[in-house]
């Protein structure tokens, strides 16, 4: 298991590359899930409405445009990023179950800091309140997921200030240290989230196909 520590976006999108290749060409290898934090970096998904950059020459950060839904977010230092490949034939083929499950898994997750999260209706992701926690933003190859989740642990969120977060206007970002005055580290979220998804990666397998993750940490 290997924690990945702090990578820039374009090494993080080439393992995630490799990975869904292999897992194609060889469906019986483990799913994965990759856990890291990124240089400061905003992305944004596969779509044409690019309003939420506001423009984007302003960005004091490097842009990457991917292969996720959504639109324009941020990911930097402070925010636990997880990237899961998971092969979703095995899980009925069915996305929107497989994005519950993430939300599922942030807010049960939160729950053990004491942070009430929650879903929001036709918003994937994750909130307190009406503040933003959690984003997701997922791609899909021939039923092998890859991209996932940011949950802003602690740190600067100055950075969403130059965008319109996911698209939705007026949003408030909020961390997990700014939700309860408390110091985390990423890494020790990252494995409290280890352990919790080796537990709950039985919750999205059909009841046929229950292999184990591997969580590379």
């Amino acid at each position: 298991m290997r924690w990945l520590g702090r990578m820039e976006f374009s090494d993080a999108l080439v393992l995630q590359e490799e990975l869904l290749a292999k897992k194609r060409a060889e469906r019986s290898l483990e799913d994965e899930l990759l856990l890291l934090e990124h240089e400061p970096v905003y992305t944004i998904g596969r779509t044409p409405d690019r309003s939420s950059l506001r423009g984007a020459a302003h960005l004091p950060h490097p842009l990457f445009p991917i292969n996720r839904g959504g639109q324009a977010t941020y990911h930097g230092p402070g925010q636990l990023m997880g990237y899961p490949i998971v092969d979703l034939g095995r899980c009925g083929k069915d996305l929107h179950r497989y994005l519950r499950w993430l939300e599922r898994l942030l807010i049960e997750l939160l729950a053990h800091y004491g942070i009430a999260a929650s879903r929001r209706e036709a918003l994937t992701g994750v909130w307190v309140d009406r503040r933003k926690i959690a984003s997701i933003g997922v791609g899909v190859r021939h039923w092998i997921t890859m991209h996932g989740f940011a949950l802003n642990v602690c740190g600067d969120l100055s950075p969403f200030n130059y965008i319109i977060p996911c698209g939705i206007n007026d949003v408030a970002m909020t961390s997990m240290e700014k939700e309860t005055d408390n110091t985390y580290s990423v890494l020790d979220v990252a494995r409290a989230l280890e352990k919790l998804a080796l537990d709950r990666i039985i919750d999205l397998r059909m009841a046929q196909e229950r292999q184990p993750m591997n969580v590379s940490k």
